[in-house]
């Protein structure tokens, strides 16, 4: 009995010992990360997509809350989940909504931090988000470890994201696209942060997604000016079929499709269940704030 004890001490303290393999620099890396519920969570997200330039006003961090909770309560079992923009393209490069240190040629910041406080009240809440940036002709890879350095403390951060529209453009949305080495790049340097962060791309164009790049990667179809909800739900499938078996996710309620849904009773809703039955590999539905007052009013 001693020496099956003893034999079974060893092991434990192997497999302790084992598990424990870390470089300093992975401490340090991840020395803000916590488990979060929301980033394992492989519930179907639903919300908004928020930026300073959207909305005709800013109604206040309470009011995203809101509207989180009530885009989510329109299918069943799903999370509030939005699209946060703390990077937008400025000139020719990408301007943060948040102070930082050390400007490089394209990067630059504000004065005051206009994230912090709503992300307390999501971290409480349960609203997952993803933090996206417009990044013109500034570096990705110093995006990311800048936001990430900023905000990776909050437990309703689940990944970042990139609007391709803008990579390496800024005259107009058109972007190159992205290879299989930049998109596995970028999810390696969020994964730093935290193990299970993940990485969306977004665009409207196939074409402009890494061909192979899968693991990790939601795709975001943010396509517009439609005819009809079929012919949304048509090419939205389209999408879908394209990455599977990734996650895809979309953005809806741009004002030149109001034509046809704005005679909906609840647009947001009779749009997400049309594309749910059809793209059986989404993971997430945003309403853009271009329109997101007049169909989520502030109460």
């Amino acid at each position: 009995m001693k020496i099956y004890s003893h034999i079974l001490k060893v092991f434990i303290l192997a497999a302790v010992l084992t598990s424990c393999k870390c470089t300093k620099d992975e401490v340090v890396k991840n020395s803000n990360a916590t488990d979060y519920d929301t980033i394992v969570d492989p519930t179907l997200g639903a919300g908004f997509r928020y930026s300073a330039y959207g909305p005709e006003y800013n109604p206040g961090r309470e009011y995203w809350l809101s509207v989180g909770q009530r885009m989510a309560s329109n299918f069943t079992g799903a999370q509030p989940e939005c699209v946060w923009i703390v990077g937008t393209l400025n000139e020719k490069g990408c301007r943060l909504n948040f102070p930082i240190t050390n400007t490089s040629q394209y990067i630059s910041g504000s004065s005051a931090d206009q994230n912090e406080e709503t992300f307390n009240l999501f971290d409480q809440n349960g609203v997952r988000v993803w933090l996206q940036i417009e990044p013109g002709m500034a570096s990705v890879e110093e995006l990311i470890h800048t936001m990430l350095k900023k905000y990776s403390k909050h437990k309703c951060i689940i990944g970042v994201g990139v609007d391709v529209e803008w990579y390496k453009s800024y005259t107009q949305p058109d972007g190159n696209a992205v290879t299989d080495e930049e998109a596995n790049k970028w999810l390696t340097i969020a994964r730093e942060y935290h193990p299970q962060y993940k990485l969306f791309l977004k665009h409207w164009l196939i074409e402009k997604m890494p061909p192979h790049a899968r693991d990790g990667i939601v795709f975001v179809d943010d396509s517009q000016q439609f005819t009809s909800l079929k012919a949304m739900v048509d090419e939205f499938k389209a999408w879908g079929d394209a990455f599977k078996p990734a996650k895809v996710g979309f953005q809806y309620g741009y004002g030149p499709d109001k034509s046809w849904w704005g005679n909906y009773e609840n647009p947001s809703k009779t749009i997400g269940d049309s594309i749910i039955s059809r793209v059986s590999n989404t993971s997430s539905l945003f309403w853009v704030d271009f329109t997101v007052i007049d169909v989520f009013p502030p109460r």
